[in-house]
């Protein structure tokens, strides 16, 4: 185990130093730009989705609480995935480099995330019996 975890720690540095090397090559750009997407990260991070789950977890009930777990981490996956698009710099006149409207798409695939979320938590409600039983009897006959 110990050989284990100085080899991941190793490929760990390595990787750091690959991406020190690659900052610092011509073709990126300008290193302040991605310090700047780096920085603007953790803001977004730690200013917006942090709060978000914890109040999703301290205002929603515990039952509905697994359902929106699962909805929030699909939900910072997709706009994980879409941001780049979205936020690309530079000039946008060339219509056929993106051409999708990705906003828009972005809204529709967390429309369906919800959706399904929401069916999905409706349904286990409605499958799953009731408590009670219906003849009257506490179960212990």
């Amino acid at each position: 185990m110990k050989a284990l975890r100085f080899v991941a720690g190793a490929a760990g540095v390595a990787a750091m130093v690959l991406g020190a090397v690659l900052l610092t090559a011509p073709q990126v750009g300008r290193p302040m730009d991605v310090l700047w997407w780096i920085v603007g990260a953790v803001v977004l991070h730690d200013g917006v989705v942090v709060p978000v789950t914890l109040a999703a977890g301290a205002l929603l009930p515990p039952r509905l609480l697994r359902s929106a777990r699962g909805a929030l981490i699909a939900t910072a996956c997709l706009t994980a995935v879409a941001l780049p698009v979205l936020l690309r710099p530079g000039p946008r006149a060339n219509a056929s480099v993106l051409p999708s409207d990705y906003g828009r798409n972005l809204l529709i695939a967390l429309g369906a995330v919800a959706v399904v979320t929401l069916a999905r938590y409706a349904l286990k409600r409605l499958l799953r019996p009731s408590r009670a039983d219906p003849a009257g009897r506490d179960g212990s006959g």
